[in-house]
């Protein structure tokens, strides 16, 4: 029988600006993820994706600030901890976190093994130097990371080497859940494929338990997922099974999203690209109503006005005033 790993109810986080203006980033938001199973995020810059794995992982540093909600890891909620034992006791044990960027988060002036001595410091104090440069080489190496990288500088290793020494590092304590926030950015398509490949390792050796990886990049998302969530403008628009996201997506927004790029899949080829006119809306100034309406080709009047229901087209769950069999026929005749 599976179990959740990860529930997340309600979560609201918000950005407090100069004028004591509150900016909620992330809006509402409700999921669940099983061991062993990886949820991938997906949505375009300025969704909330990123400030989604922050909050998270418990990191409310101002201007980023925790409005209500829980976050329940193995059925503990994480919110009702202070922030001493969210650093000493769910942070890198629990939940782990790769930053986007990775390969700039390393201090230039350390040799590798000092970061994974200072982590063992805090949560495994009774290790000997020894027995942490031990452990550490044993777990590069089954990473496919030789043993001489450990006495590297950052600077001395290549951008792929960098990238999956900070999974390494990350997940040095075997966390629950690793969040990966586009961990597959500003590296070429070899990197990539070879980041992927690290990542479904570690969950195949059980070093990690469950994944949640964020990227712009939805046709990526097929081949490293079991389901996709897609974002907009704080809230979860949509979220399915990768098949089903990535072939029949049902939301006009992860529909327009879909047709907007290019998916080699088998299936997808000789589709017309399409174009998502306008712009996000200002979180400052929430329309009322769905907050893809005014961008949106099938939008009327109901659409923005009022609470927007959640639907459900099989398993799988979108944010949208219309059913599925209304909103089909009108990308069949807007297609015909």
């Amino acid at each position: 029988m599976s179990t959740n790993i990860l529930e997340v109810s309600g979560l609201k986080t918000y950005y407090k600006t100069r004028l004591k203006e509150k900016v909620f980033a992330v809006d509402g938001v409700d999921f669940e993820l099983e061991e062993g199973k990886t949820l991938g995020i997906a949505g375009e810059s300025g969704c909330g994706k990123s400030t989604l794995a922050l909050s998270l992982m418990g990191f409310y540093f101002p201007p980023l600030h925790y409005g209500s909600g829980s976050i329940r890891i193995s059925g503990s909620d994480i919110m009702k901890l202070s922030k001493e034992q969210l650093r000493s006791k769910v942070s890198g044990r629990e939940i782990a976190y790769i930053p986007q960027a990775a390969m700039n988060a390393l201090n230039p002036t350390l040799r590798i093994i000092r970061f994974i001595e200072d982590i063992m410091k805090e949560h495994r104090p009774e290790l000997s130097k020894k027995q942490v440069w031990e452990l550490a080489a044993e777990r590069f190496k089954t990473l496919n990371l030789p043993e001489k990288v450990l006495k590297s500088y950052p600077n001395e290793l290549s951008g792929g080497m960098k990238q999956r020494t900070v999974i390494a590092i990350s997940t040095i304590l075997n966390p629950k859940v690793l969040i990966a926030d586009e961990p597959t950015s500003a590296l070429d398509v070899t990197s990539q494929k070879a980041v992927i490949k690290l990542l479904k390792d570690l969950l195949d050796k059980k070093y990690i338990r469950s994944l949640v990886f964020i990227t712009h990049e939805l046709p990526l998302l097929y081949h490293v997922t079991d389901d996709i969530m897609v974002m907009y403008a704080g809230e979860i628009v949509e979220r399915g099974t990768a098949e089903q996201m990535i072939f029949d997506p049902v939301h006009p927004y992860t529909k327009k999203l879909m047709g907007s790029i290019l998916v080699p899949e088998e299936g997808m080829k000789g589709q017309k690209l399409a174009a998502i006119p306008g712009a996000p809306p200002n979180l400052k100034q929430v329309p009322p109503g769905c907050r893809f309406a005014e961008r949106c080709s099938y939008a009327q009047d109901v659409c923005r006005t009022g609470k927007v229901p959640i639907r459900t087209n099989g398993s799988n769950l979108y944010r949208c005033h219309f059913d599925t069999e209304t909103l089909k026929e009108w990308y069949a005749h807007e297609q015909s």
